[in-house]
């Protein structure tokens, strides 16, 4: 007797697994504890970055930056604040160093002048905001953002964009400020030979689920007057959407346009329902390397998982979320 009485017991347990699967009952009502309540990653230039040309103290400098300006975006997400603030304040951060070529560090046009570019855009709401060509305003990004929120444009170019931010109370700076004595040494050698580019970037997720992108750069070493890079241009340079991802890049700017890149590691997860890692190295790797294409990109996705994906020597980066701790990177054979 009691053969059959098991074989009930397990047809009736069969019977009713399948019954919960069909009326969406859980098998199980644990956690997901691989969800990070809030993320960050960061990218200050791509490019040829090799040990051999970096000394230990300029190593330990950019290492430094990298983790104060991941500190100081990291402390807003953990207090509950907005993926957007803590992208502008961590790229204030490298803004204001000359380390990075961005705001303070920004590398000079084929005029000697300092040539600005930022954008920034919300995942909610899919709102971006971006100013071009600037020379005087102290933070791109929060100009960008100032675009974004206080105004019904996306992009704002050169004197524009300027006045605009001098209206809304952004700092205003002679281009004086900009001035660095290495960038400056740089654009000497580079009448001869161009070699330089790089951007700062940001993307943040905040405890509400919301992704936040920006990006800050000066463009290219000698690039000509009036050239316009991936960084503003949404969907290239910077792109956020809270279905799929969010997306800062850094590398050779015509490449990353017109390859729409920032959109199109998206448009892959969304269409092709990628994970943001295989999205990631399916651009940048398998797409633009082999067109010489040189460069990378940060993100995160809705679950906090980030990716600093490049094919260039190295990258200066790094990322920390709530489940993870800080991890920084400068050379390719850190992983």
């Amino acid at each position: 007797m009691k053969k059959p009485i098991l074989i009930f017991a397990i047809l009736a347990i069969t019977i009713f697994s399948s019954a919960c699967r069909n009326v969406g009952i859980p098998k199980e009502t644990s956690v997901d504890v691989s969800k990070a309540e809030w993320a960050i990653v960061i990218h200050g230039g791509a490019g040829t970055i090799k040990r051999e040309f970096m000394t230990a103290e300029k190593d330990s400098l950019y290492r430094a930056k990298l983790a104060e300006a991941l500190s100081v975006g990291s402390e807003i997400l953990k207090n509950g604040g907005t993926s957007m603030d803590a992208v502008e304040q961590t790229i204030h951060v490298m803004e204001e160093s000359p380390l990075f070529n961005a705001g303070k560090g920004a590398v000079f046009n084929e005029r000697g002048q300092n040539e600005m570019d930022a954008a920034i855009m919300n995942g909610e709401t899919h709102a971006a905001g971006a100013v071009v060509n600037v020379h005087t305003i102290k933070s791109p990004i929060s100009a960008a953002r100032a675009v974004m929120e206080k105004s019904a444009h996306v992009m704002l170019t050169g004197e524009g964009a300027e006045i605009f931010a001098e209206k809304q109370g952004l700092e205003i700076v002679t281009p004086e400020y900009f001035f660095d004595q290495a960038r400056w040494e740089s654009f000497q050698k580079a009448k001869d030979k161009i070699d330089k580019h790089g951007t700062v970037g940001c993307v943040a997720l905040d405890k509400k689920g919301n992704i936040s992108a920006g990006t800050s750069t000066g463009g290219m070493t000698m690039k000509m007057y009036g050239r316009v890079g991936d960084v503003p241009v949404i969907g290239a340079g910077t792109y956020a959407d809270n279905a799929t991802c969010g997306i800062s890049a850094t590398g050779h700017g015509e490449y990353f346009i017109r390859n729409v890149v920032a959109y199109d590691v998206a448009a892959l997860m969304k269409y092709k329902g990628m994970s943001l890692e295989n999205a990631a190295n399916e651009v940048i790797i398998n797409k633009l390397k082999p067109i010489g294409g040189s460069g990378g990109i940060i993100g995160l996705d809705a679950e906090g998982n980030t990716i600093m994906t490049f094919n260039s020597e190295g990258m200066f980066r790094g990322t920390v979320s709530s489940n993870t701790k800080m991890v920084i990177g400068i050379y390719e054979d850190e992983k």
